[in-house]
């Protein structure tokens, strides 16, 4: 199983990095708002990439990008995910992992071996709505395993959710924040609709909902960001 696809620069998906962004195809998720559809729906259509240009490229960058971002679709997917991690390591990357949590199992190990210095999983919504904003069944088991083996693993991390205000409402803020409460760091991402989501025809969370998201989730966590929204003029919310 290859990557098949690549940012080759990004100041955005690494927390205070320069760094790629590699993205695998294959997803056991179907979140409607996930805008790379063609890589979670179709992933036998991916064009993939040689590991060895993404080492070839990385290898010419150094000293430019500090960091690589492995992505999806689901990384943990890949049955050498360890193998392509270990490389990227050896190139002297540090390494980001994105993730679902579906496979706890499998953070552990990498975690445990030192194969990831930073990990950002995504809290699709509070537990209850589940199953209905990532469009499959969902262990719940699973996640909530991978959420506290996150916070106790000792190494950076985020918890993020793209906010989508078909599917996202203050309730679900308050239980979030009570499900994860004094994690390091939780990021509310701003959705934006695109030709390649699952589902068309959703919509951002607006600016006054988001601001009472905010409200609510504050004093909860380490830090409090969000990515694509206009902070609020009383930037103490945050």
């Amino acid at each position: 199983m290859d990557f098949c696809g690549m940012e080759k620069l990004s100041l955005v998906d690494y927390n205070k990095k320069i760094c790629a962004v590699v993205f695998m195809a294959g997803c056991p998720f179907r979140c409607p708002f996930c805008h790379n559809g063609d890589l979670v729906l179709h992933p036998e259509r991916a064009e993939p990439i040689p590991f060895a240009e993404i080492l070839d490229y990385l290898e010419k960058r150094k000293g430019v990008l500090d960091g690589v971002v492995v992505s999806g679709g689901e990384p943990t997917l890949m049955p050498d995910l360890e193998e392509k991690l270990i490389a990227l390591k050896n190139l002297g990357y540090d390494v980001k992992l994105d993730s679902n949590g579906v496979h706890p199992e499998i953070l552990r190990h990498l975690i445990e071996n030192k194969r990831i210095d930073y990990i950002a999983m995504d809290i699709k919504n509070s537990k209850g709505k589940y199953p209905l904003t990532c469009g499959a069944k969902v262990d719940m088991n699973a996640i909530e395993e991978s959420v506290r083996l996150i916070m106790e693993s000792g190494i950076d991390y985020e918890f993020r959710t793209t906010i989508v205000d078909e599917y996202h409402d203050v309730s679900d803020m308050v239980q979030i924040a009570e499900w994860i409460k004094g994690a390091r760091r939780y990021v509310l991402q701003q959705f934006k609709d695109s030709p390649a989501c699952i589902k068309a025809n959703l919509h951002s969370v607006p600016q006054e909902k988001f601001e009472e998201f905010v409200r609510v989730l504050r004093g909860n966590f380490g830090e409090l960001l969000a990515r694509g929204y206009d902070l609020p003029s009383n930037s103490e919310l945050l």
